[in-house]
């Protein structure tokens, strides 16, 4: 496991240095194959981190866009993590449509879930019980040190064998899907983007606290091959506690 942190003066600074990481890593990745896939999360916070990324120079029709999770509303929802990416990255990025593999909020949870496992197998090539390996996953974490839509206590913080499930958390809206704890662990690269002074516990919790995944979700990470985070200093404000 290989973890690293760097601390931003504001949120703004953050996005910068995080952007320019995941340019980075895709760059590296597509030195020696024809094509690169990333997971984004969403939540407000994201766009920022977004805009940079739109207006980075780089080749986004080699990229491949999949979601770390969504909440089940229709892709016209204010509160859709695909219309966030869309409207203040892919869409400025010019990013072929084939090359963007949404969740189908607009669907029922399970046939969402079932429909994006099969979308990820397709693009990976997966057999049965075969996991992805994403070339970047970029993740947040809520206060209460959830990531994706695996919140504190969640039975699904438990499947390492599965790439995606329906989810239902104690946020609005309650429905979601996210991928599984397996998938998580298996990212090449992880880009933690986490920024206010309300996150400033949690990052402590999921560098300092016992591992407990099932307490503290976002500790997941800890297992992963890379793991970056990009934080700022309100949210890097506790960091320093054991």
């Amino acid at each position: 496991m290989n973890v690293r942190t760097q601390i931003a003066a504001d949120p703004a600074e953050a996005a910068r240095a995080c952007a320019a990481f995941i340019v980075a890593c895709l760059e590296q990745r597509l030195d020696g194959v024809d094509r690169a896939s990333v997971a984004l999360s969403g939540g407000l916070g994201s766009r920022i981190l977004f805009e940079r990324l739109a207006a980075a120079p780089f080749p986004w029709e080699k990229v491949h866009f999949f979601w770390v999770d969504e909440r089940v509303v229709p892709a016209t929802d204010e509160r859709s993590n695909y219309r966030l990416a869309a409207e203040s990255f892919l869409i400025p990025a010019r990013v072929p449509n084939e090359n963007i593999h949404r969740i189908h909020g607009e669907l029922m949870p399970e046939a969402a879930a079932h429909k994006y496992v099969d979308d990820v197998r397709d693009f990976f090539g997966l057999g049965e019980g075969e996991l992805p390996a994403f070339d970047v996953m970029h993740l947040g974490m809520g206060a209460n040190v959830h990531t994706a839509s695996l919140f504190p206590g969640s039975v699904l913080l438990e499947d390492r064998e599965g790439i995606a499930a329906a989810a239902k958390v104690d946020a609005d809206p309650p429905q979601r899907v996210t991928l599984l704890p397996g998938v998580i662990e298996r990212a090449r690269q992880i880009a933690m983007f986490v920024t206010g002074a309300s996150k400033a516990q949690a990052v402590r919790a999921v560098f300092h606290e016992p591992v407990n995944p099932a307490r503290y979700p976002a500790q997941l990470t800890r297992t992963a091959p890379s793991v970056t985070w990009f934080l700022d200093k309100g949210a890097a404000g506790r960091l320093a506690e054991t």
